[in-house]
């Protein structure tokens, strides 16, 4: 038995009154499950009554553990009679244990907020076009050659920059050595800026064999407590020169590289690429702004839990690439010096905008009536089909109700951001002009932003394929300055 009211805070007031038949079993079942913890002297261990256990540890021992179980299934039936959407963890408050077991009680928790929607169609957004040019081609060409290179030994000259060294090295502070701070035959590539600052500025001009002392000092930030802002002396060796040769640019080059025969068809298809990459970028730019605007026109009184959840859910996002680098989150708050509380603060911004752009989705999804159409669900399925290497039909199969949940939510988003772009058309406006590229093209090129990308809403569990919504970039952890890697 339940009954709600909501405060003026859109949150739901419940209060539930879980029997005492039902409060009885769950402390029966507890019992069962734990009666082996308790040592009553003149019993075995798990065989006293329970009647002994509750004279010998407290007439509430098996509280706790009954009301945890018991709990969930009256605050869930109570949340569906209701008709409710809790985004916050219920915040329990025990009024009353009455004689025949009954227990009264009050749930808070905060309600999913009402979106009143601004405009949404008929938005004008400029749209960015960025133009190839002679510079970025030759960029491209550049770093290909640089893929390219091999290194050769050198021995009639002293260290410059760009070169790969070996070197062996030891340093102390205040005369002492420290942890990670010693190497024998370490390679390095000077102006790689792989060690801490001055360290390889001071190894150029030095021959094979040379020995020297370099003074630096550790940055105020490093990640090592006990570094932080210390003056070290690195005794050096270099024990060989290596210098990056880059093969010229020329015909044999684009046979060697690319698919094509020609240096200048190489440099077609190096355009071609270019440009691609910036229509993306122009468009992820356009579909970005456009996600903006139509969220700043709407209104929604945000939670704070939403937006902690969101935040949860961020860094444990976070954590999970880390660890695919090799990397804890607690390196990367020693190296930033951040704690947990700075970090979450930083990511708030970013957190708030997802949660607000998940709700005017779902409000656009109510009001336009978009739902997942069956064609646009067998082209999710054959692409997960595809990357698991499986036949559609067979994968299918496979599916667990679920998953085909998850898809059909997958879909029902891909429509809404597509219903928004098809009822908004964009304004063309040209970025600043570069130089034409050799090859006539006057498209886009440069860097690519991020794809709009298909996040998780915080609610759902990591091992679900990522859903859509935008995704701020990821700050990628910074390498271990210590010369000893």
């Amino acid at each position: 038995m339940s009954t709600y009211e909501k405060n003026d805070k859109n949150q739901a007031v419940i209060t539930i009154t879980v029997d005492g038949a039902s409060y009885e079993k769950a402390v029966a079942d507890v019992y069962k499950k734990t009666a082996n913890k308790y040592s009553i002297p003149g019993f075995r261990k798990g065989k006293a009554p329970r009647s002994m256990v509750e004279k010998y540890y407290g007439a509430g021992v098996f509280f706790d553990d009954a009301f945890n179980e018991v709990f969930p299934e009256f605050y869930e039936a109570a949340v569906k009679e209701h008709n409710l959407e809790p985004v916050s963890r219920p915040d329990v408050d025990i009024k009353d244990i009455q004689d025949d077991k009954s227990i009264v009680l009050t749930v808070t928790v905060d309600l999913k907020p009402e979106v009143v929607l601004g405009k949404y169609k008929g938005i004008k957004i400029k749209k960015n076009e960025y133009n190839v040019s002679d510079e970025d081609i030759d960029k491209e060409l550049q770093a290909a050659r640089e893929r390219a290179g091999r290194l050769v030994s050198v021995e009639d000259r002293p260290v410059k920059n760009g070169d790969s060294v070996k070197l062996n090295y030891s340093g102390s502070v205040d005369g002492e050595k420290f942890p990670g701070g010693t190497a024998e035959d370490q390679t390095l590539v000077i102006g790689s800026g792989s060690f801490i600052p001055g360290f390889e500025e001071q190894l150029v001009g030095m021959n094979i064999g040379e020995e020297k002392d370099i003074n630096v000092k550790f940055p105020d930030q490093y990640h090592a407590e006990e570094l932080k802002g210390k003056d070290a002396v690195f005794s050096v060796k270099i024990n060989s020169i290596e210098e990056k040769q880059l093969p010229e640019a020329d015909d044999e080059f684009a046979k060697d590289v690319s698919e094509f025969d020609t240096l200048e068809e190489y440099k077609a298809d190096i355009a071609k690429k270019l440009k691609e990459q910036n229509d993306r970028r122009a468009q992820n730019e356009y579909e970005n702004a456009l996600m903006d605007k139509i969220c700043e026109e709407a209104q929604a009184d945000i939670p704070d839990s939403m937006v902690e959840r969101q935040i949860d859910y961020h860094l444990r996002d976070m954590e999970m690439r880390m660890s695919y680098q090799g990397l804890k989150m607690s390196d990367y708050l020693a190296y930033t010096g951040m704690t947990v509380a700075q970090l979450r603060e930083m990511y708030r911004g970013d957190a708030l905008k997802t949660v607000k752009q998940q709700l005017v989705l779902e409000a656009i999804k109510k009001a336009e009536n978009i739902e997942a159409d069956q064609e646009g669900i067998d082209k999710e399925i054959a692409r997960y089909a595809e990357m698991f290497k499986k036949d559609a039909e067979e994968y299918k199969k496979e599916i667990k109700p679920d998953e085909l949940e998850y898809i059909k939510e997958t879909v029902t988003v891909n429509n809404i951001i597509e219903f928004i772009k098809q009822n908004n058309k964009p304004a063309a406006k040209r970025a600043p002009a570069k130089k034409k590229a050799a090859e006539g093209e006057n498209d886009a090129a440069g860097e690519t932003s991020a794809e709009a990308a298909q996040e998780q809403t915080a609610e759902e569990s990591e091992a679900k394929p990522a859903k859509p919504a935008r995704k701020p970039r990821q700050k990628k952890a910074a390498e271990d300055e210590t010369p000893a890697e």
